[in-house]
């Protein structure tokens, strides 16, 4: 099958009315690079950027956000991982016209093409940094005028505070995610792992079914990035152990900002590794917006910018949640 053939059909099966179909086939022609239909929008055509009907989010009894909000709120994280491996893969981040949007725009500090040593490693990189960027340009497309600029983003400051805070490094030194194959890794699993948190976490707020199934689709991608770094990194530890360590501590670096409930795991070990974080029941986590920005943020404190956002997310979810929230 053709790949206009696969998307065609994936459009019409994820499609809830011909004007919904109408719309994601414009979202794919967008991050493709290609023309969008000439359709006319319909007032009953879903708009992320209007609220849509929503339900209570059971955990506060508040109004769910918006599809619009979500996206935008996903859209903030992909712009932070497409700028973290576009950088370490080819030196370059993201194009100026892939950053605009609403809200204030910001720059990004840090970053540069890694040396990388492993042939594997840097295939690794290389594919998730063009997996990112796409990505960035599927939700901008989805959102259109809606999009939410690029905030501004620490790649360095960030990275050394998180070290830091995880036992790392000694207070007054630097940790760079671009010196060597190792602590990109490290960087890496840094992010991946919240990355598939905050999708599981986000998926039963999204309204429409057309952006559901695309929120699908982002979550399986960042569970096979999470899964590809995870199991390097494993290969690293059986070579050297002091690896297992390393990953222990950003693990529960990640757990207690995030909050009180036990939602991160580590590696394990050389004996018995962990390479697939789930519960009980087999599941992997979710988080909600607020615990997620508690890590990003690099703070478990209730508080709006820090971190890799120095400024802050763009859009209407922008604040973490405190430790003290479920």
């Amino acid at each position: 099958m053709s790949e206009n053939g696969f998307i065609d059909q994936a459009i019409t099966r994820s499609a809830e009315s011909p004007e919904d179909h109408a719309r994601l086939t414009d979202m794919v022609a967008a991050a493709t690079g290609g023309a969008p239909t000439a359709s006319t929008p319909d007032p009953s055509t879903p708009d992320p950027s209007t609220p849509a009907p929503s339900t209570p989010d059971p955990s506060t009894n508040q109004a769910a956000p918006s599809d619009g909000s979500i996206l935008n709120f996903a859209l903030n994280l992909e712009y932070l991982e497409a700028e973290f491996y576009l950088r370490g893969a080819t030196g370059h981040g993201l194009p100026d016209d892939m950053v605009g949007g609403t809200g204030r725009p910001g720059s990004v500090s840090g970053g540069r093409q890694v040396d990388f040593r492993s042939p594997l490693i840097k295939n690794i990189a290389r594919e998730i940094a063009m997996d990112e960027r796409a990505h960035v340009a599927f939700l901008r497309g989805a959102l259109g005028n809606a999009a939410a600029a690029r905030p501004r983003i620490s790649l360095d400051n960030s990275f050394t505070a998180a070290a830091t805070a995880a036992g790392l490094i000694q207070p007054g030194e630097v940790f760079d995610p671009y010196a060597d194959d190792r602590n990109f890794l490290f960087a890496a699993f840094l992010f991946e792992d919240v990355g598939v948190t905050a999708f599981k976490g986000a998926a039963p707020f999204i309204a429409n079914k057309t952006y559901l199934d695309a929120a699908a689709g982002l979550l399986a991608t960042e569970a096979y990035h999470a899964g590809i770094v995870r199991a390097t990194l494993l290969a690293e530890g059986l070579l050297d152990d002091t690896v297992f360590d390393v990953v222990r501590k950003i693990s529960a670096v990640r757990n207690a900002v995030s909050g009180p409930t036990d939602d991160d795991q580590d590696l394990g070990s050389a004996d018995e590794a962990n390479l697939v974080p789930t519960d009980e029941y087999g599941r992997a986590y979710g988080r909600s917006a607020g615990a997620v920005l508690n890590i990003v943020y690099l703070d478990p404190k209730a508080t709006s910018a820090g971190g890799f956002y120095p400024d802050g997310l763009n859009g209407d979810i922008t604040r973490s949640a405190g430790a003290a929230a479920v």
